[in-house]
């Protein structure tokens, strides 16, 4: 699954980033890297941007940038 199926409040963990070249480079200096855990905190009216928080943080992503992350879901706690 991709981080852009995800709905608000659900968890996650990436498994994989599957873009290369500067989208790939600035997805992982923005921390997220295989293993993150970050949870789904909203999305904007027509479901684009979708915002997270991950490590502290509080990203946003556009849902093309949020296609090349996959992710497994993780139970809620």
């Amino acid at each position: 699954m991709t981080l852009r199926e995800m709905h608000r409040g659900q968890r996650g963990e990436i498994v994989a980033i599957t873009v290369q070249g500067e989208l790939g480079l600035r997805l992982r200096e923005m921390g997220l890297t295989r293993g993150t855990v970050f949870r789904v905190e909203g999305r904007a009216p027509l479901y684009d941007p979708v915002m997270i928080k991950v490590a502290g943080q509080t990203l946003t992503l556009r849902n093309n940038e949020a296609d090349y992350i996959e992710v497994k879901l993780l139970a809620d706690d």
